[in-house]
Order: structure tokens, then sequence, then C-alpha cells
């Protein structure tokens, strides 16, 4: 009995995926083929009538299985595209999401090219954040915080793979809990806190409400706690004229303005990702610590 090829495994994933309502049923079933036989798109196209060996064959219907039920592709692969590079995935940590590129671009262009840098990175999850700016900046150094010691290690492995180990520190802490205000000030402090209001949590996709760490996205409430206490908190640990980046939800604008205390903080802008929306909050400490 001929072994099927990749045109008829990939209908009958497709349909499977489209009978569990996945939306881009035919683009996830190419995708998991194409990483599961190390190929690309344009090879499923060019090699249509390929046969898939048995062993691949199976691997692949658990694969569209594991999808079916709602499993988002980047956990079932086990990696996620952010800023050109590649970074492992597991359902401990967020997947990379183009909107937070924002957020790195934004404090790439307030990291000088060859002064050293000071970062802290709160809550890294997979560390796309921190290694992205270090990947661009061979004279930042970076403190990376998360609660999560599982989270911890998907970091410092993407952290080896690209290179920055030797510049990239990983702390197990929620926020700057084991941080000496002392001893540990920093130029720039950035984040991506869980930011998602209760109210909005249950509305979230189910790829996302169901798969990917409720901790990292929501804190419950307003989704405006993890932001208030960064305001509160990132001053101790920022040096005089020091800047904060944070990324904020899409309907949190106006909010997060107001909780700004211009005692502490000069507001200097809200970045706007790709559609528009009011993404990334950037503020500066002046003159010497308030408080």
């Amino acid at each position: 009995m001929p072994r099927p090829s990749i045109a008829q495994v990939l209908v009958e994933a497709t349909q499977l995926l489209r009978k569990a309502g996945i939306e881009d049923a035919r683009r996830d079933a190419a995708t998991l083929l194409a990483n599961l036989i190390a190929r690309d798109s344009t090879y499923l196209i060019a090699h249509a009538e390929k046969e898939v060996t048995e062993s691949d064959v199976a691997r692949y219907r658990s694969f569209v299985e594991r999808r079916a039920t709602g499993e988002p592709v980047q956990y079932i692969v086990g990696h996620q595209e952010f800023f050109n590079l590649d970074f492992s995935v597991t359902p401990d940590v967020l997947i990379p999401r183009p909107e937070t590129e924002l957020l790195v671009e934004t404090a790439l262009n307030l990291i000088p090219e060859k002064e050293v840098h000071l970062i802290c990175d709160v809550g890294t999850g997979s560390g796309c954040i921190a290694i992205s700016i270090l990947h661009e900046r061979n004279n930042a150094l970076c403190v990376a915080l998360d609660s999560s010691p599982k989270a911890l290690v998907v970091a410092a492995s993407n952290a080896a793979r690209h290179g920055v180990s030797n510049r990239l520190h990983f702390v197990a802490s929620d926020r700057f809990a084991a941080l000496s205000s002392s001893h540990a000030r920093f130029n720039l402090i950035v984040s991506n806190p869980p930011y998602v209001a209760e109210v909005t949590f249950s509305g979230l996709d189910r790829e996302v409400r169901e798969h990917e760490p409720r901790a990292a996205l929501t804190p419950g409430s307003d989704g405006l706690s993890m932001i208030r206490l960064l305001l509160n908190e990132a001053p101790h640990f920022l040096m005089p004229r020091g800047h904060m980046l944070i990324e904020i939800g899409f309907d949190q604008n106006q909010a997060v303005t107001e909780i700004i205390d211009r005692k502490v903080w000069k507001l200097l802008d809200i970045h706007k990702d790709i559609q528009g929306i009011p993404r990334t909050v950037v503020v500066k400490k002046e003159g010497e610590e308030q408080g």
C-alpha cells in the first residue's frame, strides 16, 4: 500500500482542523507539516506528490489532533519568531507577539551604541525582549526577572541559543523583590506585564485563554494592578533620568495616563503599534529619586 503524499496528508489535516473550528486550518496544517519535516511552505507546494513516511504521518496526526483541541501552533512546534530571532516557547511562557516588538524598537532608540547600559526586564517570560535588545546592542547588560522558575529555564535556553548569556543574568523574583535598591540601579527598565482585565479574559481566543499561562496574561480586576506596582516601585531601581517602558492593553491608554505620578515620572510618549493602538508607554524619571 503506497504511503500518503504531502498533498494528501495536508488535505486530511485541513479538513480535520476546519471541522474543529480552527480559523486558518490550511495555514496551520501546512505550518505543522513543514516544521515536522524541517522544510518550508514552498517545499510543500513544490513537492506535493512526495510520500510521507509512516512515522512522520503518525507524528503529524498527533500534532494536528493537538491543534484541533485549540493548543497554539507555537507550543506544538516549540518555537516562535520575534524580532528576526527564533525563540523556544513552552506552555510555561507567553508566546511572543508582533506588537511587543515595538517595545524592543523603543528600547533600542534609548540605548546609546557605545556606553555601557544597564537594563532590567521585569517578567521576562521567554526572554524575547531582553535577548532581542542585547542581540542588537553589544554594550548592554541586563538583569531579567520572573517569578516562574520554569519560565527562567526557557529564557536561559534562548539566551544561550542567541549568544547573550554572558550579558544576561536571570533572577527568580516577583517584580523587584529579590533585588536591593541600594545596589541594583538601571538605566532602563522594560516590562510586558500581565494587563488583561478580568472581565476581558473570558473573551480571549480559546488558544490564549486555555493554553497560555494565566498569571502572565491577567492580574485580575481592572488589569492595571501590575502597571501600578511598576510605576510605584521602579523609581527605586532607576538611575536619575532613567527610562521605563511598559506594554499596555488596547484600551488602557487613558487609564494608564491618569495613574502616572507626574511628581515622579515624565510621560514622554505612548507609542502606537502596527494597528495604530497605543501600546508602549515611555516614562522618564527626572532628577533625584522622589519620596
